[in-house]
Parts: structure tokens; sequence; C-alpha cells
């Protein structure tokens, strides 16, 4: 299994929204996550008090990352892509295979 994990702080105010707002209108595009591709497992996203928004993803296949490879090029995950670049401060990524 891989495990995908993603944390953003948010930009006080972006998009005319504040933090808080922005937050809830990013967490749930995350959890619709779901079923976005085959071999992804439930996310689970939930905002957090270290940074705003946390998404932990698990996907099924260790061995060829085609899951994970077929989730970062998905039309909806780079919809939210271009809406994060908009309203995070920072991002930090942290992988890992079980």
């Amino acid at each position: 299994m891989i495990r995908h994990i993603v944390t953003w702080t948010l930009k006080e105010t972006a998009e005319g929204a504040t933090r808080a707002e922005t937050a809830a209108k990013l967490k749930m595009p995350l959890e619709g996550y779901r079923h976005l591709v085959p071999g992804i497992l439930p996310p689970e996203a939930g905002v957090v008090s270290t940074f705003d928004v946390a998404l932990v993803s698990d996907f099924a296949d260790k061995a060829n990352k085609a899951a994970l490879d077929a989730y970062r090029d998905h039309p909806d995950h780079r919809t939210v892509k271009r809406f994060v670049g908009a309203v995070a401060e920072t991002r930090q990524c942290v992988g890992s295979l079980a």
C-alpha cells in the first residue's frame, strides 16, 4: 500500500473567502476522491490545528503505483490543485510504502 499525506496552510483570505471558508471549500472535493480512480482507498480529509487542511490517501498497489499515477493525472485532481495553488500559503507532502 502507498500512503500519500498532504497538508496545507491557507492564506488568511483568498478568492473572497476567509481561511475557514476556504478550508471547508477545499475539504469537500478532497472527500469526493474516494471514487476518483480504481485502487484508491477511502481518503480522509480534515481541518486540523497545526495546518488548515490535511488529506490522507491510501492506494492499494504498492508494486506499480498505477492508482497513484492515475490519481495525479485525473482531471478532478488537477482542478483541485489549481484551486489550492490560489489559496494555499504552504504545502507539505509525505509518502510511504506500507
